[in-house]
C-alpha cells in the first residue's frame, strides 16, 4: 500500500478562508489529506466524486446551512464521520445536528486536542 493510500482523508467545509486554511495545516500535520469547500454546494460535488473517512462542517455556510448536508452525507457516506462545528452553539443547533447524522458538535474556536480526541475516538466506533 502506497502512502497516499494509507493516509487518512478528510473534507473540510467552511465558508471562510482563513479557517480552511488553519484546519488544512492541522490536519496535514497529522498525515491527513484534505481537502476543502467553501460552500455546501461544492461540499456535495467533492462528495460525489471522492471518498472521505470524516468530515468538519460549519454550521453557518453561505449557501446552506451545515446541518442540511449532512442527510446527504448519511446518504452517500454512511461510515464517514461528520463533525459540525458552529461559532454560535445552542441547544437547537447541536440537536438539529444530531438529529440529522452529526457524529459529534463542537464549539468554535476548536481545540485541535479536543478535536483530534473526538475525531479518533468516532473513527474508532466506525471501525476506522
Amino acid at each position: 500500500m502506497s502512502l497516499a493510500q494509507s493516509k487518512r482523508t478528510m473534507l473540510v467545509i467552511d465558508d471562510d478562508r482563513a479557517i480552511l486554511r488553519s484546519f488544512s495545516r492541522i490536519f496535514e500535520k497529522k498525515g491527513y489529506f484534505v481537502s476543502t469547500a467553501e460552500t455546501g454546494k461544492e461540499a456535495q460535488e467533492k462528495l460525489s466524486k471522492q471518498t472521505y473517512d470524516a468530515t468538519l462542517v460549519d454550521i453557518k455556510l453561505s449557501d446552506m446551512n451545515g446541518a442540511d448536508l449532512l442527510p446527504f452525507m448519511r446518504e452517500i457516506a454512511p461510515n464517514m464521520v461528520k463533525i459540525v462545528i458552529s461559532g454560535l452553539p445552542s441547544f437547537e443547533i447541536a440537536y438539529q445536528a444530531a438529529v440529522n447524522g452529526a457524529d459529534a458538535f463542537l464549539s468554535k474556536p476548536v481545540h485541535p486536542e479536543i478535536l483530534f480526541e473526538v475525531l479518533d475516538r468516532k473513527l474508532k466506533e466506525k471501525g476506522f
